[in-house]
């Protein structure tokens, strides 16, 4: 029951954002002669911890600085203030002394798989040269730090908007190279050029959040890359560039041969982004309704009927079609790299 509580309060409907990247990673390292299952499943396993101690840090940290107040005077002005981030620090349910025990508790539980897996890799391969541990070492250390001042001073990297960027590098490159490694022992390039479209369009699911609640962010005095970018034009033009820059990224590298001609099936989500962009134009120009009924290919969005009755569909459907982008196209890498395995 405990476990339960803490796996809500860490918000563990996001572990999407950090499961299917490192799923992907174990995927791709499947066919490498220093593939280990356990070593793999440890590596998952680490960075999921570390993915819900990161969450439970940032609710400290922001607790710490007091910013419920700032979003309790903006109650009415967005999303994000529609829903209280920590209500179990505010309730007094959980003390923030109990919150950082369970913050150590999450990343005691990713030190120990990186721990394992890091013997492991150095007994096997050693600590040094181009396959050597170190790998684990160097990535799980610029990890830790970005994850930690995302929110925590005196960086606070999430406070200057740079927070959406932190995010894409850490459940991208870093977490897919991470894991890749973690698997097999070695890394490759076509790792690296699956994870930073991955990077993105996590980077994506952020900025479009931010993108929305530009307005009333400003009102709490919090800084985002939506807010740091500034204008509509320019908001405008990182949107297009954050979503069509991965499949861009896929076809240059199919067309130089690093990748599979089959991996170019993720342009069928093309048409996702496309929408997204179309729909965040249209709030720039203060068109923020969306359809009454949610087209079957934009994906899952949940229980609707709840959504429209909470009058938070204005930004569900455009938060959840980012969302759907990422998973859709990390399912179909997916399904493509293990068609590849086999046959």
């Amino acid at each position: 029951m405990v476990l339960k509580t803490w796996f809500k309060n860490a918000r563990s409907v996001s572990l999407m954002q950090s499961g299917m990247p490192a799923l992907l990673a174990v995927v791709m390292a499947a066919d490498q002669s220093g593939f280990g299952l356990w070593q793999a499943l440890l590596a998952v396993v680490g960075v999921m911890s570390a993915h819900l101690g990161m969450n439970l840090a940032d609710d400290y940290f922001d607790y710490k600085a007091d910013m419920h107040s700032d979003r309790d005077r903006v109650i009415r002005k967005g999303f994000r203030a529609m829903s209280v981030k920590y209500p179990y620090l505010i309730d007094g349910s959980v003390t923030p002394d109990g919150l950082l025990r369970a913050i150590l508790s999450f990343g005691g539980i990713a030190v120990a798989c990186g721990g394992v897996v890091f013997i492991s890799r150095s007994l096997s391969g050693g600590f040094v040269g181009p396959n050597g541990s170190w790998w684990i070492l160097a990535i799980a250390t610029i990890a830790c730090l970005l994850g930690w001042f995302y929110s925590a001073p005196p960086l606070k990297l999430a406070y200057r908007g740079l927070g959406e960027i932190v995010i894409g590098v850490i459940f991208g490159p870093l977490l897919m190279t991470g894991v890749y490694y973690s698997a097999c022992g070695m890394v490759s390039v076509d790792v690296v050029m699956v994870s930073i479209p991955v990077g993105l369009l996590v980077l994506n699911i952020l900025f479009t959040h931010s993108f929305i609640e530009r307005e009333s962010d400003a009102a709490s005095n919090k800084m985002t890359l939506a807010r740091l970018l500034g204008s509509n034009t320019a908001n405008m033009a990182a949107a297009y560039l954050i979503n069509f820059l991965p499949y861009l990224i896929v076809v240059v590298s199919v067309l130089l041969g690093d990748m599979s001609v089959w991996y170019l099936l993720v342009l069928v989500m093309v048409p996702n982004s496309v929408w997204l962009c179309r729909s965040l134009s249209a709030f720039n120009r203060g068109e923020t309704g969306v359809p009454q009924k949610p087209q079957w290919w934009l994906g899952p969005m949940g229980n609707w009927n709840q959504v429209r009755v909470r009058g938070i569909d204005w930004f569900l459907m455009r938060w959840l079609a980012a969302r759907n982008i990422l998973s859709g196209f990390c399912a179909i890498v997916f399904v493509v790299r293990l068609v590849l395995l086999f046959f």
